[in-house]
Formats: C-alpha cells, structure tokens, sequence
C-alpha cells in the first residue's frame, strides 16, 4: 500500500515516546541534576491546562522558555504534566506545564535536543493529495547541535578553509525536500545507532 494514509499515525506515536525521555529525565532530576547537565524547556504557554501566573502570562503570551539547573524546587512529574517551582526577577512561581505543550527540550552540557511541533487541529489534517513528499506534522526528532567555532589566528584561517571547503564537499545528494539548516541541523534516529 504505497503512498497509503497512515491511519496508525506514526508520527504521533513517536512525538508521544519522545516526551516520554523528557519525562523520565525530569523524574530522574527531582532531586538534582548529575553534573553539568541543565535542562532548556520550552513549552506554549497557551496551551489548555498549563498553570502559570498571571503576570508570565502577560509577558509570554504564546511561548515560554524556562531553565532547570540550579534553583528550582518541588518538581513533581504525572504522566500528562510536571510541576516546578523557579523564580522569575526574584519572585517565585509555580508552573504547570503538560507534557503535550512543549515545543522543545535542550540540554546544552551535552548538544542533546528535541523539537516537537504544536498539536492543533491542523495537524490532523493531513493535505489528501500533497505535490512532493513532506515531513509529516506532528513529528519529533534528535536534533543534532553544531559546536561554536573557534576563533583562529589569521595565518591559520586559509589552512583551515581549504579544509573546510573539502569537508562541506557533498558526498551524496540529499533526499528531495531536505533543506540544509544555519544553526542545527535533524538527524534521524540512525545516527545514533551503534555501527557493527
């Protein structure tokens, strides 16, 4: 069944197994975070059931990044949601956040992202016939972070950009409808993988 509608919706049930690593890192992180790890959450702030001040509210109207590293407090995790306490210009707040709001998760001790896209009605409605093949909405992936580079001596820049040049140099085409991101670039589930 080629080019089938997929009635089992993969991308759903991946998206869902995602925030589920999100959600057994947050347990693991109740009562602090192992070394260096510090966690960047992203989430819609206008999504129904999140919980947070009105003030917050009024200053992140759709979208609201918040960081767990150092001080937060009676983080409490459900199977649809977690709750944090974090302070914001020295005045504590209590979130609410379900686990189908967010739109991101980073941790930058280790360049280990994922993205998730909204689930609006939109989403379940899939275009019947589509001119190319398009990701499908709704679907969740590693993301793989470039590392910042280095600011070399002048009389190593021309070295350096000889092999660059070389290195960026296409070995194979990319897939149709690929584009080459500016600042991270999505990797498949193959990448991480151990190679026998």
């Amino acid at each position: 069944m080629a080019g089938g509608k997929d009635l089992i919706r993969y991308d759903l049930l991946v998206q869902d197994a995602l925030k589920g690593v999100v959600r057994k890192v947050l347990i693991d992180a109740k009562d602090g975070l192992p070394g260096e790890h510090h966690f960047y959450i992203s989430f819609q702030t206008d999504f129904q059931g999140v919980r947070l001040s009105n003030r917050l509210r009024e200053k992140y109207p759709q979208e609201m990044t918040i960081v767990l590293q150092h001080q937060y407090w009676d983080l409490n995790v459900t199977e649809h949601t977690f709750e944090v306490g974090l302070s914001f210009s020295g005045i504590p707040e209590r979130l609410l956040i379900p686990f189908d709001a967010l739109t991101g998760f980073f941790d930058p001790s280790v360049q280990f992202g994922l993205k998730f896209d909204s689930q609006d009605d939109e989403a379940e409605e899939a275009p019947e016939a589509a001119p190319a093949p398009q990701p499908a909405r709704g679907t969740s992936e590693p993301v793989e972070l470039k590392q910042p580079r280095k600011v070399l001596p002048a009389a190593e820049k021309p070295a350096v950009a000889a092999k660059a040049e070389q290195a960026e140099a296409p070995t194979e085409e990319a897939p149709e409808g690929e584009a080459a991101s500016g600042s991270a670039e999505v990797v498949s589930l193959d990448a991480f993988r151990k190679k026998s």
